[in-house]
């Protein structure tokens, strides 16, 4: 582990023991004869990764089921929020933390007391494990709070929730306590809400890469950050599997990460784009996303396209996998290229 992780292991480790108390009776002053009024709600998220933002569009459209008047403002870290709910009308300001404080102690301090300029009906805390959203959850004025740990139960399934299911639950659960009937339905998929436009220029570049409308296209995202990142070898491996039994019938692309870096050493025709919009209109496009444990995963999920998720480690796996019906995952630690085959062909027969 280098010296910075083990900083921030420290730092976050510190700071959940001093926010662990935080939120404890928050549901203490509810009053279960109450009418529940959510005109505006603050929804706390910040982090400023683009998988976790993702994460959070199926919590927002429950939001919205429940009163599509709703306003919901978001805070956040980082600018790619606005992106990712830019066709998302009841989305009314979006509070943003820079991504780097100490560089922007000015514009991060302002965030942070914006938090004090509105009254909301509700706060909820998105993420459970995180210190900055409690103390966020904790200063903003509302008139209820959900910090994330409210409705935890030692269940299995529970605790096994994914990411993009769980403040639902807790939301869900929330409403419960207002005479709402309990909601078993499925939680809806994550969605950035592409326009048509958007998809129909996708589709325009997607064949401007291929140089083939007839087929469809299966696409390979090969980075990630850290050990998440899958070697040249690997993939070469992987390459040799694929390439021979779906050339022919399909086209092959690899979607390139900012960094421009091809883990395939670019054998493939190539897209690349920093317009996160863009990125998700061809990949709507397309009939598969291959990509490694990565926002640019989950981005896939949103677009929505089907996708396979490569993941090394089962730590963490449920909460973080592609999340949808229709989108799986593969432990793959060194080798399982055949898993990865085997899921490829599943997903083509549905």
């Amino acid at each position: 582990m280098s010296f910075k992780a083990k900083v921030n292991q420290y730092r976050r480790k510190i700071m959940r023991s001093l926010t662990g108390d935080i939120g404890k009776d928050s549901l203490n002053k509810i009053n279960n004869n109450e009418v529940l009024k959510l005109d505006k709600v603050l929804v706390s998220r910040p982090n400023h990764r683009l998988g976790n933002t993702l994460l959070i569009t199926p919590l927002i459209q429950e939001i919205i089921a429940y009163n599509p008047q709703v306003k919901i403002d978001l805070f956040v870290k980082g600018r790619v929020t606005p992106i990712i709910f830019e066709n998302y009308p009841q989305i009314d300001q979006i509070i943003m933390l820079p991504k780097k404080p100490l560089k922007e102690l000015g514009a991060y301090l302002k965030g942070w007391s914006k938090l004090k300029k509105k009254k909301y009906d509700l706060v909820i805390n998105v993420e459970k494990g995180s210190s900055s959203g409690k103390i966020s959850t904790n200063m903003a004025r509302a008139k209820h709070k959900l910090f994330g740990e409210e409705f935890i139960s030692d269940t299995r399934q529970e605790i096994q929730l994914h990411q993009a299911q769980y403040p639902v639950y807790q939301f869900r659960k929330f409403l419960e306590l207002f005479g709402n009937e309990p909601n078993s339905n499925q939680v809806l998929s994550m969605n950035m809400k592409l326009t048509d436009k958007e998809k129909e220029k996708g589709k325009e570049i997607l064949e401007g890469v291929t140089k083939n409308s007839d087929k469809k296209t299966l696409a390979f995202f090969t980075f990630a950050t850290g050990g998440k990142c899958y070697s040249e070898e690997w993939w070469t491996t992987f390459y040799e599997l694929f390439y021979p039994k779906y050339a022919e019938e399909y086209n092959l692309i690899e979607i390139l990460p900012v960094e421009n870096i091809s883990m395939l050493q670019r054998r493939l025709p190539e897209f690349y784009s920093k317009d996160v919009r863009e990125i998700a209109a061809v990949m709507y496009n397309c009939e598969i996303v291959v990509a490694a444990d990565s926002g640019m995963m989950h981005l896939s999920c949103a677009a929505p396209t089907k996708t396979i998720g490569l993941f090394k480690s089962e730590s963490f796996l449920e909460r973080y996998k592609p999340y949808g019906n229709e989108n799986a995952v593969v432990v793959a630690k060194d080798d399982n290229q055949q898993g990865v085959m085997k899921e490829i062909e599943r997903l083509l027969s549905l």
